[in-house]
């Protein structure tokens, strides 16, 4: 019987702790959000190294519109200068960019910055670099069963046909497998509605270190201890349902 691969194919993290990490260093949050930029941009570069295939990042959740005005536009303003930056080194990487969320409530030249940094990269054949911007798993799990209900109202579709298979197919990240590993650093430990569906079973890492310190060894330290798991489907040993 063939053994598991010790490296998980697809990483999803949650990017906590820079507003905390900025205030323990007597900086202000928003400088926390400039490292933890920087932190991405580093980590995308080990994750290829590694041999991880999917690396999706929590970098701006549907509940941070009710953080304090001039956070938000600060977080809007590193967005811009990321996805500025991001298609000229994600083309030098061979990494392919897409944005999941609700794109609707972010301004026009966010979106098309979006669009052009989707557009150019998708011919590349390396990791898949996914980034969850206004995003929240409950409202993707809405928007998916409205699609799905409508193609039942139009008669494309009878209910009987509907399926996990087709659910997960109609998702934002319908066109990548579920993560094997998802990580939270700076101590949390909740989904904070990350993915909710698609972490049916996946293996959870927390780290008690802020986003804009977590490097290569960290990154490690949490492969490492997903690889040493006993991963579980139903009760049998993953490799017992192969």
């Amino acid at each position: 019987m063939e053994e598991m691969s010790k490296i998980p194919e697809h990483v999803a993290i949650i990017l906590d702790g820079n507003g905390r990490w900025a205030k323990a260093k007597g900086m202000p949050r928003n400088y926390g959000h400039m490292q933890g930029a920087k932190a991405v941009e580093d980590i995308l570069v080990v994750a290829r190294d590694m041999g991880i295939k999917y690396l999706t990042v929590y970098a701006f959740s549907t509940e941070n519109w009710n953080r304090p005005e001039t956070e938000v536009a600060a977080l809007m303003k590193i967005l811009r200068q990321y996805l500025k930056t991001s298609i000229k080194k994600s083309m030098k990487n061979n990494v392919r960019c897409q944005v999941i969320g609700e794109r609707s409530r972010l301004s026009e030249d966010i979106r098309e910055a979006i669009e052009e940094l989707e557009t150019t990269t998708a011919g590349n054949t390396g990791l898949t670099f996914t980034i969850a911007i206004n995003y929240g798993s409950r409202d993707e799990i809405v928007r998916a069963v409205r699609t799905i209900a409508a193609d039942c109202k139009d008669g494309k579709l009878s209910p009987e046909d509907i399926t996990e298979e087709m659910i997960s197919q109609k998702l934002d990240t319908g066109n990548i497998p579920d993560p094997d590993l998802l990580i939270r650093t700076c101590g949390e430990q909740r989904l904070s509605n990350f993915l909710l569906w698609q972490c049916a079973y996946t293996e959870f890492y927390y780290t008690d270190i802020a986003w804009p310190d977590f490097d290569k060894e960290e990154l490690q330290k949490a492969v490492d201890a997903y690889a040493g798991r006993n991963r579980k489907f139903g009760g049998l040993k993953d490799t017992e349902t192969k």
